[in-house]
């Protein structure tokens, strides 16, 4: 047996495997593939194990002690979840399989039960005849229960005392394990505890069907918690829909009667006082402004989006046609994709991104000699990329993160008013409601790139 980093790099080696490839000196620090005579072997094993997490009986050829192969069975396990974790690898030479079968399986046996007795999860093994074949300490700490109460026991009585589990174990098929299902369970004391529980069907390398291994995760704090957050997010949604609404009907007034006065009173008005008026319209539309993003902040993500494959030249040249006069005033040129790949997305959020990432561009861009901002769409191995890019003055990176935050500007737009602070914001939340993520290349000077991903389905 080796042990390897999360690199795959040896760190440790057994005597019998160093017996057989002369000395564990020889590879340690080294990729656990160097042991292996064919390189392009290892490449493709290694690149399995990254992927899948395991191997099992691999014919390969170790390198020995003077040169030659020793052909072997290679196995391997990742030691986590992460596709960066240690990972033991295992060999077994076929010359030795019956004294392997008689000295190493007992010794993988005990190490195989001092995993799962210090699982920090729950572990229940249930016989084909429903009766409990074995449990591990979390699981009695779980259900209060003593492991002599459990094992040999029927486990509808002690481990399913609620339906919903047993609905599980009834359920489990080869070809669809359950996996993250939530269920109640009754502890001894009486209390009610919501349990994560993971379940396959439990057979040997022959196919022999030995009954079903699950797996249990206290989640009570979890849900809790996650029902305590969505109580809080649905009453702060109440409460900005209300604020919204209540701050709307004044400030339709004050822009009403600041209309009325420039009409009625204009003439009488000076320039101080027109300056004012000027003024106070302003505040009055940014403030409109403020309340319309806040909304849609607040909307995002409060129902399931409906999402479909969108042809992403249809919303672009609605883009391009309203946004025409602020291009031409400013002498810009939108650069947009001529045969993009279409997305899957809403089409009003997709619409949304697009907007507020060739706004942000026009209003923060600053002065250039011939301003540019150019989107592009291209497909990546499970997602769509979008880019938005400009070649203007640029951002800080000190300031890349704290642009999506709520409230968040880097100065004035062009025309001298500063934005509400909520666009890229928006940005982010569609981002990550729909399963991607945002993020931002600039450096000042340098112009910025916006980057952004869409999952294919």
């Amino acid at each position: 047996m080796v042990l390897v980093d999360d690199e795959g790099l040896v760190v440790w080696m057994s005597e019998g495997l160093a017996s057989i490839c002369g000395d564990s000196e020889r590879f340690r620090g080294h990729h656990w593939t160097e042991m292996l005579v064919v390189q392009s072997e290892g490449e493709r094993l290694a690149g399995m194990l990254g992927r899948v997490g395991h191997l099992a009986n691999e014919s390969v050829a170790l390198r020995g002690p003077s040169g030659g192969s020793v052909p072997v069975k290679l196995s391997a396990a990742r030691l986590g979840d992460a596709e960066a974790s240690w990972a033991t690898v295992t060999i077994t030479r076929p010359d030795t399989h019956s004294q392997i079968a008689g000295l190493q399986f007992p010794h993988s046996l005990e190490c195989l039960k001092a995993i799962l007795e210090s699982s920090p999860d729950g572990v229940v093994v249930i016989g084909r005849n429903r009766q409990i074949a074995y449990v591990n300490p979390a699981l009695e700490q779980l259900l209060g229960r003593p492991r002599a109460e459990l094992v040999g026991e029927p486990v509808d009585s002690y481990v399913l005392p609620c339906e919903g589990l047993n609905r599980i174990a009834g359920a489990l098929r080869p070809e669809s394990p359950v996996r993250d299902q939530d269920v109640q369970l009754h502890h001894r004391d009486g209390t009610v505890i919501c349990v994560s529980v993971s379940a396959s069907m439990l057979r040997l390398g022959d196919g022999t069907d030995m009954g079903a291994v699950a797996y249990l995760r206290d989640v009570t704090e979890r849900r809790r918690t996650e029902e305590d957050l969505a109580r809080s997010n649905a009453q702060l949604e109440h409460y900005v829909d209300a604020v919204s609404h209540d701050l709307r009907s004044p400030l339709v007034s004050l822009l009403g009667f600041s209309r009325l006065l420039r009409e009625d009173y204009g003439a009488r008005i000076d320039e101080k006082g027109r300056h004012f008026l000027d003024r106070i319209e302003q505040a009055g539309r940014t403030m409109e402004s403020l309340i319309h993003d806040l909304l849609e902040l607040s909307r995002i993500g409060r129902a399931e989006a409906e999402k479909a494959l969108i042809d992403p030249r249809s919303v672009l040249d609605r883009l391009r046609a309203e946004f025409k006069p602020r291009l031409d005033q400013d002498g810009a040129d939108l650069e947009l994709p001529e045969h993009p790949p279409l997305l899957m997305c809403d089409r009003t959020r997709l619409y949304q991104l697009f907007s507020n990432l060739v706004g942000n561009a026009l209003d923060h861009m600053g002065s250039v000699e011939q301003p540019t901002i150019r989107v592009e769409v291209r497909t990546l191995a499970d997602a769509h990329q979008i880019t938005v890019s400009d070649n203007g003055k640029g951002i800080d990176p000190a300031n890349h993160a704290r642009i999506f935050e709520i409230f968040q500007s880097l100065g004035p737009r062009k025309d001298g008013r500063r934005g509400t602070g909520i666009g890229l914001a928006i940005v982010k939340k569609i981002a990550e409601t729909h399963g991607g993520r945002v993020w931002v290349e600039s450096d000042l000077g340098k112009g910025t790139h916006f980057h952004l991903t869409l999952p294919c389905s």
